[in-house]
């Protein structure tokens, strides 16, 4: 079943987010020019993943309420690690998640000659210097927070030449690492981001995008101000690491407005303004680009999109529904507390969205057979089975019935505690669906191993109502032994053990992944499961809910991934 509607009834727009309110106040006071601009500007250097999908909701969340527009942006300035395939997936993801930036999408890369004139005009007017330090000694000469900085030996060369330096940069004549272009601004600044910062930097290597044309590229730093500007955003939000970042954002904005090049809106000129929110941290996995590329290249997991993975497209291949993810993120809200989120509140979110929206279906694991001995062998019939409880709409659907039927083995207790209310000898039970049944007596081997379940139905209760409405506590569920399919499923857990993995420094962080994160198994099902297609949603009832792989189903043949399990326990301890 779809889960998909319109995702702005999902945007984030609690009246007490502070993001919300600084872009209310804007609005307010007519420093928009009557329509805000949010932009969301992921570099194209890995897949998205559930902290990307935070901001995601954020950035056109707001916008949308405020009746304005999200821009997508790849800020690409950083070549050696961008190509097109993460270009493309990020898009695939925005679009899955349910927001569409319309006709404005953009590329750093197509602002790198804007970029460049802007370099020389800062070097022109001496705001701006070509530096000849190493990375190491640049960074040793800016020092630490406590301490001023010390200038560099080149930062009062005369424009002229520093304007050639920069021109020979841009031509070719310089290894990488051997001259850089920083800002002119203040090597004395608590800041240390503020302390004369690299502003273009030579890297000979081809831009997915531009391909050759270019052997010095501009710091994100420098870039995404000149984009936002360029733009005519209004409001741009980042997560908090970059709030020291953000008297340089403001000192580019002023130098572009010196130069005359912000975007004049129904006559007001457009500052853009950056603001900064906590990112999402989640528990039982990591949320860095960086160590997931470590995971996919090491053959860690099975690709980006691999289901134990926190990207989005692994998300998505688990079954995680959009309108799940745009929940949890809608719940999270906007605020500077850094904390980390407990991975169980996302699977209870989508576990919320597919209850109201999966099929129901009926599937064993760990399969024993249940023999009706007062039902004739041969004999058959169909049950009324509805498809899910929570929508009347979704309608019902016979079940197959016969006299050997196969139940989880763990239904079934010799000596069951007092509040164990499935099967056991004497036992009433309901199966689900069909009819009351009491067990008589079980079989099994030397070693005491189950291997038959004996009894008798109810043959007045066929539905599963008891006639005289007797009550009966335990339901279980079952298939027909005679129509069963089989049916590959994935059973996958927590990708670590412990809920921190980068919590040790002297640890690698693969120290703590989980071996058994991952498991193939077989169910036996009814069999309407075999005609479910790729991308169907279901609950198993009782085992959790399942997602037809997309990647590696076939008409007729479906392969399950188990996207959530049930919150009830037995559900919990059966898939261990």
């Amino acid at each position: 079943m779809s889960t998909d509607h319109d995702p702005n009834a999902d945007a984030a727009k609690p009246a007490g987010n502070f993001l919300h309110q600084w872009i209310a106040a804007d609005v307010a006071a007519g420093r928009t020019g009557g329509e805000v601009v949010t932009r969301f500007p992921p570099e194209p250097n890995g897949y998205l993943h559930i902290g990307h999908a935070k901001a995601i909701c954020l950035d056109f969340g707001l916008a949308k309420t405020f009746g304005g527009r999200c821009h997508l942006r790849m800020d690409d300035t950083n070549p050696s690690k961008e190509s097109d395939e993460y270009a493309d997936n990020i898009k695939a993801d925005i679009r899955w998640l349910g927001f569409d930036w319309g006709g404005h999408f953009y590329s750093a890369a197509d602002r790198f000659d804007t970029m460049y004139d802007i370099a020389e005009n800062l070097i022109k007017s001496g705001h701006a210097y070509v530096c000849r330090l190493s990375q190491e000694d640049w960074k040793h000469y800016r020092g630490v927070p406590t301490e001023p900085g010390r200038e560099s030996p080149s930062r009062n060369t005369p424009p002229e030449e520093n304007l050639d330096l920069f021109r020979r940069m841009k031509a070719g004549e310089f290894p990488d690492g051997s001259l850089c272009l920083r800002a002119k601004i203040d090597m004395a600044s608590p800041n240390i981001h503020f302390r004369d910062p690299v502003l273009y930097r030579i890297m000979h290597v081809e831009h997915y995008h531009a391909g050759d044309t270019w052997c010095i590229y501009p710091m994100y730093d420098f870039a995404h101000p000149i984009e936002d500007a360029l733009e005519g955003v209004t409001h741009s939000m980042c997560t908090l690491e970059f709030e020291v970042h953000r008297p340089l954002y403001d000192w580019v904005v002023d130098r572009m407005d010196e130069m005359g090049l912000l975007v004049v809106r129904n006559g007001v000129k457009i500052r853009p303004q950056q603001r900064e929110f906590s990112r999402l941290n989640l528990t039982y996995t990591v949320m860095s680009k960086r160590l997931l590329l470590q995971l996919v290249q090491e053959g860690r997991v099975a690709g980006w999109d691999d289901p134990r993975m926190p990207t989005l497209c692994g998300m998505r291949r688990r079954g995680y529904p959009a309108a799940a993810i745009r929940g949890f993120c809608e719940g999270l809200g906007a605020t500077k507390f850094i904390s980390t989120t407990d991975y169980a509140l996302l699977e209870e979110a989508v576990r919320e969205v597919l209850n109201k929206t999966a099929a129901r279906r009926l599937a064993v694991i760990d399969p024993v057979k249940l023999v009706i001995d007062n039902y004739p062998e041969g004999e058959e019939e169909s049950f009324d089975a509805v498809n899910n409880p929570e929508d009347a709409a979704a309608g019902a659907r016979k079940v197959p019935f016969s006299n050997t039927l196969l139940v989880e083995r763990a239904d079934f207790m010799k000596d069951p505690p007092k509040k164990f209310y499935r099967l056991a000898v004497g036992r009433e039970v309901r199966l689900r669906y069909a009819c009351l049944f009491t067990c008589t007596h079980v079989v099994e081997d030397d070693s005491g191993r189950l291997l038959e379940i004996h009894g008798t139905m109810d043959p007045a209760s066929r539905g599963g109502t008891a006639p005289d409405g007797r009550a009966v506590r335990g339901t279980i569920h079952w298939v027909s032994a005679r129509h069963a399919v089989e049916v590959p499923v994935r059973l996958y857990d927590r990708l670590f053990t412990v809920e921190d993995p980068l919590a040790d420094d002297v640890r690698d962080f693969t120290a703590f992944l989980n071996p058994d994160s991952a498991r193939d198994a077989v169910v036996l099902a009814e069999p309407s499961v075999a005609e479910l297609p790729p991308g169907s949603q279901v609950q198993f009832e009782r085992l959790g809910y399942f997602f037809a792989d997309p990647a590696d189903s076939k008409p007729g043949a479906p392969v399950f991934n188990r996207t959530a399990s049930l919150r009830d326990s037995w559900a919990k301890n059966s898939s261990k």
